[in-house]
């Protein structure tokens, strides 16, 4: 898809698809083009009722979305996940000491999805009981950004009490007065958003901190088993452990698409900002119309055309083809923990980027180090198994055993 040019359409589904890095990252980029506020999935709310409340972070434009923006990036600032390193760091340990003396086991169930349910939920302020109902859930709503399929259907099939377990864990008493969950209420009580609202908010955390994260780890786990030589440099040098989950996010992109839809016609495939003037993000808007094949310039021994968006379409972004675009990275199938990875929109980018990003990172970093500290190798010890979904990229089981430094 990369190849066949700027855009692809698919006419299967009616819609525009974008795959190469530098055009994938320039609508992230540009919600005044791209708009999240028709919903970030197949589904366009402007033509039909979501089945789901919209998300207040991932689905809506400014000026709403500045203000709810802002009260999550003061949930989740630097000091308030700085707060929760010492405990994050110290439940790595345990759990990898566990581990590394059980030997073999299942590294999704045991530790990938295991120690973000444990550390997540408790920095949230969430009880403990059915904190598993995070798991189906978090496959609900990213297998809804995709068409009504199986994969859909299945995951919808026993919703009622997942979706119940998640309402009733939104609400303001149902959670610690100490924690995510009570910052966010707090801010009904000066009137920066209505009880309503700080309900949704405290959903989409629950779906922002736990799928990423759990694909993330079980990314890294999969990378550093497949690639000993890039865990030897782990195990010499373990302040490479951000690194080295970072470059498993860019291989393996766990979110691998999110939809938009166009505000008005937008054309691709050349190196100008709005309005024409050089800008370097490749596209431009308004003023084209018809099939936009107009030939453009020759870039990287390509011709590169240009191809126009009508207003009103949706358009799917492929996080993770742009994450391997070899315009963009050298040898982008290699799994490299000394690259430098930042630019990936594994996590998004722009002002829709996951919110839970930081809480990924933080987790991913302090894993990756127990293991470098505590593990000489890690063996693949059976048939790893894809877990399906029509947005996440990850596995249901990773059989492994991990050998004692």
């Amino acid at each position: 898809m990369r190849d066949a040019g700027p855009v692809a359409y698919l006419p299967r589904y009616d819609l525009f698809a974008i795959a190469r890095y530098a055009h994938v990252q320039a609508a992230l980029t540009n919600w005044q083009d791209f708009s999240s506020a028709r919903g970030v999935g197949l589904a366009d709310f402007a033509r039909e009722k979501p089945w789901r409340l919209p998300s207040l972070l991932l689905e809506t434009d400014p000026p709403l979305h500045d203000r709810t923006r802002k009260l999550m990036d003061r949930v989740l600032s630097p000091a308030a996940i700085r707060a929760l390193r010492a405990d994050f760091t110290a439940a790595a340990d345990a759990l990898i000491d566990a581990l590394v003396e059980r030997g073999s086991f299942d590294a999704v169930r045991d530790l990938a999805e295991a120690y973000p349910l444990t550390v997540f939920p408790d920095a949230v302020g969430m009880p403990r009981e059915n904190r598993r109902f995070l798991l189906p859930y978090g496959n609900m709503v990213f297998n809804s950004f995709g068409p009504r399929n199986a994969f859909f259907e299945a995951a919808l099939r026993d919703a009622a009490p997942v979706l119940e377990w998640v309402q009733a864990q939104s609400r303001r008493e149902a959670l610690a007065p100490a924690g995510f969950g009570a910052v966010i209420h707090a801010a009904v009580d000066t009137g920066e958003v209505a009880r309503d609202e700080a309900e949704i908010l405290a959903r989409s955390l629950l779906t922002a901190g736990v799928d990423t994260t759990v694909n993330g780890l079980g990314a890294a786990l999969y990378c550093l088993a497949r690639f000993p030589a890039q865990f030897e440099r782990l195990r010499a040098d373990p302040s490479l452990a951000r690194g080295a989950f970072e470059e498993a996010v860019r291989l393996e992109s766990p979110v691998q698409t999110f939809f938009r839809t166009t505000v008005h016609d937008v054309a691709i495939g050349r190196d100008v900002g709005t309005g024409g003037k050089a800008g370097g993000d490749g596209m431009t808007s308004g003023g084209m119309t018809g099939d936009g094949t107009t030939e453009g310039e020759e870039t990287k021994g390509e011709t590169t055309k240009i191809e126009t968006i009508g207003a009103g379409r949706k358009v799917l972004l492929f996080l993770g083809a742009a994450n391997r675009d070899p315009r963009r990275w050298e040898q982008p199938d290699d799994y490299d923990i000394t690259r430098r990875a930042a630019g990936h929109v594994g996590f998004g980018t722009g002002i829709h980027g996951c919110v839970g990003a930081v809480l990924a990172r933080l987790e991913g970093e302090v894993v990756l180090t127990a293991l470098a500290r505590k593990v000489a190798r890690i063996e693949i010890a059976g048939t790893p198994r894809r877990r399906y979904n029509n947005t996440l990229r990850g596995l249901a089981s990773l059989p492994i055993t991990l050998h004692a430094a």
